[in-house]
């Protein structure tokens, strides 16, 4: 539990990062780094979980629970450190305020998989848990949604076809990091459900 809730904190922190990447649109490259840093600080949770399962005779959770949990958790950060790659790869020079509020969602999922990952060890929490799963969810309906009409206005009104490519690639990441905090919600009502 104490490396499931490790791994959150990282999440939390490379969400806040991106949103502020595109909030601001400054700094790229500390923003960049700092994800990556976030990332990386990630991936050496994710192994030590997976040494210590393989170490361990009896585990508080069902084994393929905690290993899809953390493998799931730490596709939110690859997808994270992916969005920051595409942005300089891709040499995007500006960002549309859809992008800004797809941000802000991916920051409001992942602070929500943190908080009801850290209240997983202890049952008594399975309320607030798939309170927080629900969350989730509307949250990731929401991020749809942003897509969608995001999408639409890039083949509307956008003439220039780089700039349309660039910026479709980014919603539809940003939109599937919250489909990963959306996977982490159905993995922890799954263990809920099974342990309450």
């Amino acid at each position: 539990f104490t490396l499931f809730n490790a791994h959150a904190e990282q999440i939390v922190i490379g969400s806040r990062e991106l949103a502020r990447l595109f909030a601001e649109f400054t700094d790229l490259d500390v923003r960049a780094k700092n994800i990556d840093r976030a990332e990386h600080a990630a991936d050496k949770i994710t192994h030590e979980t997976i040494d210590l399962l393989h170490k361990t005779f009896i585990t508080p959770l069902d084994r393929d629970d905690i290993h899809k949990l953390i493998t799931t958790m730490d596709d939110i950060l690859d997808l994270m450190e992916d969005v920051a790659e595409v942005i300089q790869l891709y040499d995007v020079t500006q960002v549309t305020s859809e992008a800004v509020e797809l941000g802000r969602i991916c920051v409001a999922c992942c602070e929500r998989v943190s908080t009801a990952v850290m209240k997983l060890s202890d049952m008594k929490n399975a309320k607030d848990i798939l309170r927080i799963a629900t969350e989730i969810d509307m949250l990731e309906s929401d991020a749809d949604r942003v897509m969608r009409s995001a999408i639409s206005v890039l083949f509307r009104d956008e003439n220039d076809f780089k700039r349309l490519l660039k910026l479709k690639a980014v919603y539809e990441l940003l939109e599937t990091i919250t489909d990963k905090c959306e996977d982490v919600a159905n993995i922890l009502e799954g263990i809920v459900l099974e342990n309450a």
